[in-house]
């Protein structure tokens, strides 16, 4: 099964940039929906933001403004780009993919977690 891949995080000071990757395990000619989590330790897992083939994007409301969310060309890649990073930021950030779409058939469900990058804000 391809998988999401995730990579990019890392450790920056308060107001500082990070752009996060997520690319499919292995060869796949299917697009995604896919979606961003975070969770910190002792926290549970929230949702961060999430992307459709089509482009169209959500977002939490403790990111909105701030982190902006993106597809490659070929819509098996999400970007996740993050400004105006806070300390209560930190945590390990997930990729998931949510719906796939083959050889443009129906949509259907492909729930798949990456391991995870971690990004650490300090202050």
């Amino acid at each position: 099964q391809v998988k999401p891949v995730e990579s990019g995080g890392g450790s920056v000071q308060t107001g500082g940039s990070l752009r996060l990757s997520c690319a499919p395990s292995g060869y796949t000619v299917c697009t995604y929906d896919m979606s961003w989590y975070r969770q910190a330790p002792g926290k549970e897992r929230e949702f961060v933001s999430g992307i459709d083939s089509d482009g169209r994007t959500n977002y939490a409301d403790s990111v909105k403004g701030r982190f902006t969310i993106s597809q490659g060309n070929a819509k098996n890649t999400s970007y996740l780009q993050m400004n105006s990073l806070r300390p209560e930021d930190t945590a390990m950030y997930y990729c998931k993919t949510d719906r796939r779409r083959c050889n443009g058939g129906w949509p259907l469900e492909y729930n798949y977690w990456g391991q995870g990058t971690q990004v650490t804000v300090s202050s």
